[in-house]
């Protein structure tokens, strides 16, 4: 329905939690019968600590299993952990927060929504406040795992911070409680712990960077002080690819706080932001990823050679009957062995740190009118005044097209200084095969393969978001654009392994959308085959997301609308026709629908191989028998399902419907058809 909108990223509820997904974990198949939650519930009860950690524990097992999460729920699980976060052993703390995070994690959105207003924040920001005051003792008051290796009070507060977070990112109520708490002085504190725990920092920083975004009441109390420490974290050198994460994260903070900034310091934080995200594109991730498989595989060969003389030493100390201290040879191994999946860690950081970055630039490169669903086109080819007030009408095609600009000059510079859009280019590639079989054949790296593929969708959402507000060369001249248009095609029609997902079929679709409707503005010949692009429109049909479905049916509307400006072109209108009116008579949205008829006006709205491919699919009688099934449906379904700026954009299409069969009409009356 005209030239693609910028569209500004929500964050997806992906498990926070460093757990795997629900369906990555193994659980009893029979888990949704036999769950035994009445009688873990109960456990929550027992006066012996023990027993209640025992419980908290089998109920943050066993809630990663989504099927399992109906029947806690009804037992009102969230008010009977509630208390727990409370409870006088550290231990029940800490399992008790882990067990509320991952029902926030996988229960998904309702479920978040459902704890907030049930009151989980009460005691959760109590315990938060408790770990406040405790963390800024000294450390020697604190209490110790019993292997003295990490604070357990910083562990309990990892969770709960873990756990808030969830709920910030999915309830605006819990944002509005998060305010009226004070917790942000509890974020900023941990913040400040990242040489000792860089976990609890990041989780912090992943917390600021949610309750920050679209919040000026919390940004109204943000004090000088608060600032100038993000300022020192972002400021420091990335010794660590969870360093890269942290620095990425609270760039992410400073970009959401520039509006309390002075003019100066405004155009400062944008340059200072864009050079970080440059900086954290620049890294190679696959690259990064294979050196630390080799250097986590070369610390595990130096513990294997290290096992084999304490082995020889033991027998002969038994042989002399030497006395020795009970499993001394066990603490010295373990004292040996790298820190627990380390290497992993980092891995994942860098990819985490990508996908940050490029999730930011996508919402800085977005249009600031707000929007009920801005994932969503909310533009027509109509030259209503409802909508002229986001878009320009090209009286030339019908099409609005978006202000060649609609990014501030401070960002606009800033992303060009720091060769922002080639990175972001680059990252639409997935790292190489040899990278990717490495991480399938280890079971724990093989979660790598998924993070590597959002990166690449989160790339191509940004390369559509560049070119609907920046000017197009900063992708270079003619030559460059089309180089990127193959590369596009490349990604769509190359077969990937593993299979590719609707996640990333809406991307590059999205992405190839925006970068045709640039060529066909500036007059450069389509390198997309219309052939080809058919074939692979015909399968799309059968995808379940929309959004994909959409971008199709936009493509072969701008190819469609390009070829019937050339000779010899009717037959391939014929099946781009035959397509469109397929998709404007059987497709279950209306909104695909809608962008079905906006592109076959765009296609048949002249010229004389319009003319002959619109006589040889019947498209006038065909539209004729379409306009009272389309009007029907919006009266019976639009106000239910749709937005009013996507019924603003349905009763545009219905409009242009009128007048187009108007104009084949007087067409046909005139004798050309």
């Amino acid at each position: 329905m005209g030239k693609s909108k910028a569209r500004k990223f929500k964050r997806q509820h992906f498990s926070p939690t460093g757990f795997p997904d629900s369906t990555d974990v193994e659980v009893e198949q029979d888990a949704e019968n036999c769950c035994p939650a009445v009688e873990l519930l109960e456990k929550l009860q027992d006066p012996c600590p023990d027993v209640r950690e025992y419980a908290c524990g089998s109920i943050s097992r066993l809630v990663q299993e989504t099927r399992v999460i109906p029947s806690f729920l009804q037992q009102d699980v969230v008010r009977c952990l509630g208390p727990m976060l409370l409870d006088k052993s550290i231990a029940v703390q800490e399992t008790a927060a882990g067990a509320l995070r991952n029902l926030s994690a996988c229960g998904g959105l309702e479920v978040c929504d459902a704890m907030v207003k049930q009151d989980i924040l009460t005691p959760l920001a109590a315990l938060l406040q408790e770990c406040s005051s405790r963390l800024n003792r000294s450390l020697n008051n604190m209490e110790k795992y019993e292997n003295g290796r990490r604070d357990r009070l910083e562990e309990v507060t990892t969770e709960a911070i873990h756990l808030l977070w969830n709920l910030c990112e999915s309830s605006s109520l819990a944002v509005s409680i998060f305010n009226k708490e004070g917790l942000i002085n509890i974020l900023v504190q941990c913040l400040q712990k990242h040489e000792e725990n860089m976990d609890l920092a990041i989780c912090s920083a992943y917390c600021l960077q949610t309750v920050t975004e679209d919040n000026p009441e919390l940004l109204a109390s943000f004090s000088a002080s608060t600032l100038q420490i993000l300022d020192v974290l972002i400021m420091q050198s990335a010794i660590s690819m969870q360093h890269l994460l942290l620095r990425t994260l609270v760039a992410g903070c400073l970009w959401n706080l520039k509006g309390i900034l002075s003019c100066t310091a405004q155009a400062e934080a944008v340059s200072t932001v864009a050079r970080i995200l440059s900086e954290t594109l620049e890294v190679d991730a696959g690259q990064a990823i294979m050196e630390l498989k080799q250097a986590e595989s070369q610390k595990l060969a130096e513990v294997n050679a290290s096992m084999r003389p304490r082995e020889e030493d033991a027998m002969d100390e038994e042989s002399m009957k030497i006395n020795c201290v009970p499993n001394q040879g066990l603490e010295d191994m373990s004292d040996l062995l790298p820190p627990r999946d380390e290497e992993l860690k980092q891995a994942e950081a860098v990819l985490c740190a990508q996908q940050t970055a490029l999730e930011i630039l996508v919402n800085m490169c977005c249009s600031e009118e707000p929007s009920d669903d801005e994932w969503e086109d909310v533009s027509s080819s109509d030259e209503s005044d409802l909508c002229a007030e986001t878009c320009i009408c090209d009286s030339g095609t019908g099409n609005q097209m978006m202000s060649p600009l609609c990014l501030s000059s401070e960002v606009h510079a800033a992303l060009i200084k720091h060769c922002v859009p080639e990175k972001v280019i680059k990252k639409t590639t997935l790292c190489n095969n040899v990278i990717s079989e490495i991480c399938f054949k280890i079971p724990s790296w093989k979660t790598l393969v998924k993070k590597m593929q959002r990166v690449q969708c989160r790339a191509l959402t940004c390369v559509q978001n560049m070119l609907s507000v920046m000017d197009p060369d900063v992708l270079g001249d003619e030559a460059a654009l089309r180089t990127v248009a193959e590369h596009l095609s490349q990604l769509l029609f190359t077969n990937l392994d593993p299979p590719r997902e609707e996640e990333f079929l809406e991307a590059v679709t999205s992405a190839i959308r925006s970068l045709l409707q640039v060529l066909a503005s500036r007059g450069i010949p389509q390198c997309l085959g219309s052939q080809q692009f058919l074939a692979f429109s015909e399968s799309a049909l059968r995808c379940s997301n929309p959004g994909v479905r959409l971008n199709v049916v936009s493509i072969l509307g701008v190819m469609g609308s390009t070829l019937s400006k050339q000779a010899g072109t009717a037959e391939t209108l014929h099946m781009i026709g035959n397509f469109l009116l397929q998709v404007a008579m059987k497709d279950p949205s209306l909104i695909v629908v809608g962008e079905a008829l906006d592109a076959i006006f765009d296609v048949f709205g002249d010229g004389k191989e319009a003319e002959l491919a619109a006589r040889s699919i019947q498209l006038l009688p065909t539209l004729r028998n379409l306009q009272p099934l389309f009007r029907a449906k919006i009266r019976k379904e639009g106000k239910d399902k749709y937005s009013s700026d996507q019924l603003c954009v349905l009763d545009n299409v219905k409009v242009n419907l009128r007048r187009f069969i108007a104009y084949q009409e007087s067409l046909q009356k005139a004798g050309v058809q």
